[in-house]
């Protein structure tokens, strides 16, 4: 199979998590022997077929630096789980706009944008000829995120949207790459057993069994950048609304519902907890309640879904496929065009690797 071209746009820890993954995983040919992920062949994609070419992010100790060192500098904290050498893959300086708050200038160590200046992105695409454009920007990143969006149609390439800034669910975009003939794949990515597919889970499980749901709530703790930079809730107003229609939608009626980022604990690291509460009544009235906790390393329990993603994406450049990617789209991300429930957008997506879904 051809390579699947790949630039990153914000290389913080879950670009760390992807780069490494890519480098853990080439030479696997059974899942079975190595955990962690849901498929090794995609449509006849391995994930050795992946290869990086380009890379923007605004932190001065970053740009100018291979991908495969600037991965480790602070302020990531993923945890190293491969060695990965010298990808011969520059990090450029990209443009600020949003994409850093005001608290986390110093945390993010933003280059002079005066003095350096920033790249062109999509000229940028366009002359390592990238395939698709993954975003890893900060939640909260609304000029920016759409900065790239457009770079992306502007080089021919297609765009995987990790946040939630919405683009693929929102319908003028996802005409944007229709009329240009590109995929797009988002919004908010998902983790491989993360707090949304927990929640959401169980809150379906409840239906199913005929609980009627009273009260739910999800809290999360985190000590990565992620989360000092969640700390202002005006950049949280799209990640609410993401994470909270993730879970809702499992149910047919209105349920009172907290849900997103709780606090920012820095010595967590790059570790999340959560904890899922649910009340309901079942036979005969009765209360019943559901309390959960999860506990896992944030930045990698997300790469092994990137991955997927990628190849599907790849896949439908493959077939003349454009506009936004439901079925990749539904089983990979918090606010997809179309809410399903993960069973269903699991068999989509099977269907699709078959050929007997368009998207």
């Amino acid at each position: 199979m051809p390579e699947i071209r790949v630039a990153i746009a914000g290389v913080g820890n879950c670009a760390a998590a992807l780069v490494q993954g890519v480098e853990y995983y080439k030479n696997v040919t059974d899942n079975t022997k190595c955990p962690g992920l849901m498929h090794v062949n995609f449509g006849g994609y391995h994930i050795c077929d992946i290869r990086f070419v380009a890379a923007f992010d605004v932190n001065e100790k970053k740009i100018g630096r291979d991908l495969g060192e600037a991965i480790f500098v602070e302020p990531n904290s993923c945890a190293r789980f491969a060695k990965v050498p010298k990808l011969g893959v520059n990090v450029f300086s990209g443009p600020v706009f949003d994409g850093v708050a005001p608290h986390m200038k110093e945390s993010f160590r933003i280059y002079d944008e005066k003095k350096l200046g920033s790249v062109d992105a999509s000229a940028v695409l366009r002359e390592v000829e990238a395939d698709l454009l993954i975003n890893f920007l900060p939640v909260g990143s609304f000029k920016a995120t759409r900065y790239y969006a457009r770079a992306a149609v502007d080089a021919n390439c297609a765009f995987v949207n990790c946040i939630p800034e919405f683009i693929a669910s929102d319908p003028d975009w996802g005409e944007k790459f229709r009329k240009s003939g590109l995929p797009v794949a988002g919004d908010d990515i998902k983790s491989q057993l993360g707090a949304t597919i927990l929640h959401r889970n169980l809150i379906k499980l409840c239906v199913d069994r005929g609980i009627v749901v009273e009260e739910t709530y999800q809290l999360n703790l985190g000590g990565n950048t992620d989360f000092e930079n969640m700390t202002v809730e005006e950049r949280l107003k799209t990640k609410r609304i993401s994470k909270t229609e993730a879970v809702t939608s499992m149910v047919p009626y209105e349920v009172p519902t907290r849900i997103g980022p709780s606090d920012y604990v820095p010595f967590l690291g790059d570790k999340k907890i959560c904890y899922v509460w649910i009340k309901g009544r079942k036979f005969g009235n009765l209360p019943v309640t559901v309390t959960a906790k999860l506990q896992v390393e944030d930045s990698p329990n997300s790469a092994g879904v990137v991955i997927d993603v990628v190849r599907a994406v790849k896949l439908a450049l493959d077939r003349g496929v454009s506009g936004p990617l439901t079925s990749i789209s539904s089983y990979a991300f918090k606010h997809p065009p179309i809410q399903i429930p993960d069973d269903v957008a699991r068999q989509w997506v099977e269907d699709f690797i078959a050929g007997k879904r368009d998207v």
